[in-house]
């Protein structure tokens, strides 16, 4: 029963990342890139928030974790489902819509620090339960720090109307219809049938499969290869590689945006730079070296995931 409930919790949970992914990038086809890095990068911020009202809310015990599971997550998706749907988009380059973006990124890095900090403290000290009720409240109010931009955007609306979209109401099919036919202007996409057929895509699968799936496995067996190089307690090493899994997705994104729009730079170029860090890193948990075991787990969580990042960004820009 447990493996049949990992399968359907793994399969829905692939069909709602693509789904919440795919929209944003049609809602914001002007920065795709830094769309998807936000999004993966709060989801890997996700085991940290976990863990924390595990430890906080639920004290340790699996059988609240399991009811938490059961019925929180789904009441939480069921709730925020409303609020995934395709809106029209801007026809142009908007200062405000990039400094959103930046608050974004500024606040989930913050949170990715504070739940890096917190998880230390409790892992050294033995915190009352008044502190740590006070960290997982402010824990809260960091990650619904977003919000902050459409009660901005509601109290304060702007009142310039985009080109080409004058004398329409808001989310009308024709204004939508519109602003796909601007997006597909400014970044066109391949078809379905034509990333099918293309040779190219089948080799971005192979250096898929090798590089985040190589990554995947040591990430399984982390903590084993702590305990072998001396480390006996690995809630720091996983911490570790779980904030720099954070940092990865959300510069695997930005990053490579970034450099695609002001340098013509592909992704692929950045794949092939990814792969040769884990190379490296591969070679330094071989060595078992003193003082490298941190350092390579580091590495490790940043460049498996800024490899994933930009992989998914190069296949959904055919679903997008």
């Amino acid at each position: 029963m447990l493996w049949f409930a990992l399968c359907v919790a793994t399969n829905s949970s692939a069909w709602l990342s693509t789904s919440v992914l795919v929209t944003n990038m049609r809602n914001f086809p002007l920065s795709r890139g830094t769309v998807a890095g936000i999004l993966k990068g709060y989801g890997g911020l996700s085991a940290a928030v976990y863990t924390e009202i595990y430890t906080t809310t639920l004290h340790k015990s699996s059988s609240e974790l399991l009811m938490f599971l059961a019925l929180g997550v789904p009441l939480i998706c069921f709730t925020m489902m409303y609020f995934i749907r395709p809106c029209t988009p801007a026809s142009g380059e908007d200062s405000a819509q990039h400094g959103h973006f930046l608050f974004t990124q500024a606040a989930s890095v913050v949170l990715g620090s504070y739940l890096l900090t917190t998880t230390i403290l409790n892992d050294i000290f033995s915190l009352s339960a008044p502190i740590s009720y006070t960290f997982l409240a402010a824990m809260v109010l960091l990650l619904m720090a977003p919000l902050a931009i459409p009660i901005k955007m509601t109290l304060n609306p702007t009142n310039r109307s985009k080109s080409g979209m004058l004398n329409q109401p808001v989310g009308s099919s024709e204004s939508m219809l519109q602003g796909e036919e601007n997006a597909d202007k400014t970044e066109p996409l391949l078809t379905p049938s034509s990333s099918t057929a293309s040779l190219g895509s089948f080799h971005k699968n192979d250096i898929y499969f090798a590089g985040v799936g190589s990554g995947v496995t040591v990430l399984n067996n982390l903590a084993q290869i702590g305990i072998a190089q001396g480390v006996h307690n690995t809630t720091m090493l996983l911490c570790l590689f779980s904030f720099c899994n954070f940092l990865g997705r959300l510069g695997g994104g930005a990053v490579s945006e970034h450099f695609l729009r002001s340098k013509t730079i592909p992704r692929t170029i950045w794949m092939t730079c990814t792969q040769v860090i884990m190379v490296i890193t591969y070679l330094l948990f071989a060595s078992a070296l003193d003082g490298t075991l941190y350092a390579a787990t580091a590495l490790l969580g940043s460049a498996m995931v800024f490899n994933f990042l930009s992989w998914s960004r190069l296949s959904l820009s055919f679903l997008a």
